[in-house]
C-alpha cells in the first residue's frame, strides 16, 4: 500500500550527512541506528510522524533532550524516532502562576528564563535533562519538598495519540490520561508536545551551602545525613554525592527557600559530622541558585554508564552503608557514584493513588551508576550495579523510572508500585495496540471488563 502521509520537519535518514549527530546521545551506551529521525516543529510533525510510522508499520522512539539512560527507551535500530527538540516556545500567564511550556525545552533553560521573570518552577541537578521526559516519569528536583515532584506541578498537556490525533489532557479533558501522565513515565500513552504547569513566584533570597569531606569519611557521613535530611525544614533540599574511590569526592550540598541566617542555623548538625575540608554557606538570588545546583555543562561525553534506582523508607543500617562503600572501592570508573536526595515535606503529602507517581512515603531517593570508557568494559559495570541492588535490597524499595534499569524483571511493580494495574487499564483504553511500546513499557491490560469512565 502506498503511504499516504509525508514525514514534515527536520527529516533526517542514514545517508544524511548530519545522521551521525542525530544518534548521539548524552549517554553515549544507549546510541542505536534508528531508519529516520524527525525533529519535529510543531504538533503538526508530530502527528504526521506517528501516522506515517503506523503505515509504514516501523517503531516508534520519543525523545526530547536526549537523555535517556538505557538502551531502546529513545532510539531503536530500524525505528523512527520522533523528536521535540526544536520545540522549545513558553508562554507564562503570570497572573495565574501558570505557563505552558513545549516539550523541547531543556530544564535549566526553563527554569533560568522563568527566574528572570521572577518565578521558581521545579528542578533538577542537570540543566541539559528535556522537560518532556522528566515530567511524566515523576521528576524528583531540589525543591521538592515545597513543590512536590515536577509531575505534581502538571495541570493540562497537548499529546498525540496513537492514531496520530492531538488530545487535550486536563482535569475536564480525559482525566484519566492527565492521573497517568502524572508518574505513569514517559512514551507509554502518547507523545506530549506540550505542558501546562502551575509555577511559584520567586522567593527574595535562596540560601546555598556546599560540604566537603575527606572521602574516608563515608560511613559516618552518610548515616548522619540520613538521619537529618528527612527531617529538616521542608524549604531544605539537600543532596549527598560519593564518588568512586578512584575519584575520592564526598560532599553534600542544599538549596534552601529562606535566608542564609536561618539555612546557616539548619545545618549546623552536619557541619559538626566528620572533619569537613570545606564549607560554604551562601545566600543568592534565585538565577545564581540555579547556576550553583544545575550549572551549565557540555552536553556529550565518553563516558558510558548505567545506572540503578531505589527509594528509602527507613535508615539504612550498617550493612546497607557497607554496601555502598563496597560499590565505590570496586568501581574503577572516576565518574561511578551514589546519590541521595532528601524527600518529605509535599511530595509525601499527597496519597499514592492520587496520581500514577506512588513513591509517597520516603525518606530519601538513592542512586548509583558505574561509569567506564572501553567498550569492553560494560558487562563488569553492569553486573556491579546489580550486585549492590542485591546486596541493598533488603532495605530498599521500588524504583524511579527515569532512571531505568532493565536488569529489574518485575519493572511494573518496581516503578508504579500498587498504580500499575490501573496504568496497564488507561494503556488500553488509549493506546489498545500497544503502537507505543518499548523495553518495560505499560502493557495494555487484557481481556479485562473496566470501567473507564473514571479511568479505573
Amino acid at each position: 500500500m502506498k503511504c499516504k502521509t509525508k514525514l514534515t520537519g527536520k527529516v533526517i535518514r542514514p545517508n544524511d550527512p548530519e545522521y551521525r549527530e542525530a544518534r548521539m546521545n548524552w549517554n553515549p551506551f544507549t546510541n542505536a541506528f534508528p531508519s529516520v529521525f524527525v525533529f519535529a516543529k510543531n504538533k503538526e510533525d508530530v502527528e504526521n510522524a506517528v501516522k506515517w510510522a503506523r503505515e509504514n508499520d516501523v517503531p516508534i522512539r520519543m525523545r526530547s533532550g536526549r537523555h535517556a539512560l538505557a538502551k531502546d527507551f529513545s532510539q531503536t535500530n530500524g525505528g523512527i524516532v520522533i523528536d521535540t527538540g526544536l520545540m522549545k516556545r513558553v508562554k507564562v500567564d503570570k497572573a495565574n502562576l501558570i505557563a505552558t511550556v513545549e516539550a523541547g525545552i531543556r530544564v535549566g533553560s526553563l527554569v533560568r528564563m522563568l527566574a528572570k521573570e521572577g518565578f521558581l518552577a521545579p528542578f533538577g541537578d542537570s540543566s541539559t535533562v528535556g522537560i518532556g521526559g522528566i515530567s511524566t516519569g515523576g521528576g524528583i528536583t531540589a525543591i521538592q519538598r515545597t513543590a512536590g515532584v515536577i509531575s505534581d506541578n502538571i495541570l493540562a498537556a497537548t499529546i498525540v495519540n496513537a492514531n496520530g490525533e492531538v488530545m487535550h489532557v486536563s482535569e475536564n479533558e480525559n482525566p484519566d490520561l492527565l492521573w497517568a501522565i502524572r508518574g505513569g513515565g514517559g512514551g507509554n500513552f502518547g507523545i506530549i508536545t506540550s505542558y501546562t504547569f502551575r509555577i511559584r513566584r520567586a522567593p527574595a533570597e535562596v540560601g546555598i551551602f556546599q560540604i566537603i569531606w575527606p572521602w574516608e569519611q563515608l560511613d559516618e557521613v552518610i548515616d548522619a545525613w540520613q538521619r537529618w535530611s528527612p527531617f529538616v525544614d521542608v524549604r531544605l533540599g539537600t543532596i549527598l554525592e560519593i564518588y568512586s574511590k578512584t575519584n575520592g569526592l564526598l560532599r553534600s550540598q542544599g538549596l534552601f527557600l529562606g535566608t542564609k541566617a536561618e539555612l546557616k542555623r539548619l545545618i549546623r548538625p552536619l557541619i559538626e559530622v566528620g572533619c569537613p575540608l570545606k564549607v560554604i554557606i551562601d545566600g543568592v538570588t534565585l538565577s545564581e541558585a540555579i547556576d550553583f545546583w544545575a550549572p551549565n555543562e557540555p552536553f556529550f561525553d565518553e563516558q558510558k554508564s548505567t545506572w540503578s534506582s531505589a527509594w528509602v523508607e527507613q535508615t539504612l543500617p550498617e550493612e546497607g552503608i557497607k554496601a555502598i562503600r563496597s560499590f565505590l572501592e570496586e568501581a574503577k570508573g572516576s565518574e561511578s557514584n551514589f546519590f541521595f536526595l532528601n524527600s518529605g515535606g509535599a511530595m509525601n503529602s499527597v496519597n499514592p493513588k492520587d496520581t500514577a507517581f506512588f513513591w509517597r512515603n520516603t525518606k530519601y531517593y538513592l542512586e548509583w551508576d558505574a561509569s567506564w570508557i572501553e567498550k569492553g568494559e560494560a558487562r563488569e559495570n553492569i553486573m556491579l550495579v546489580e550486585k549492590t541492588r542485591a546486596r541493598l535490597q533488603p532495605y530498599i524499595t521500588g524504583s524511579y523510572v527515569n532512571v531505568p534499569d532493565l536488569c529489574i524483571k518485575d519493572y511494573g511493580h518496581e516503578y508504579y508500585g500498587d498504580n500499575f494495574a490501573r496504568l496497564r487499564r488507561i494503556k488500553a483504553k488509549y493506546d489498545p495496540e500497544n503502537i507505543f511500546n518499548f523495553i518495560q513499557s505499560i502493557p495494555p491490560a487484557r481481556n479485562c471488563d473496566c470501567d473507564y469512565r473514571n479511568g479505573r
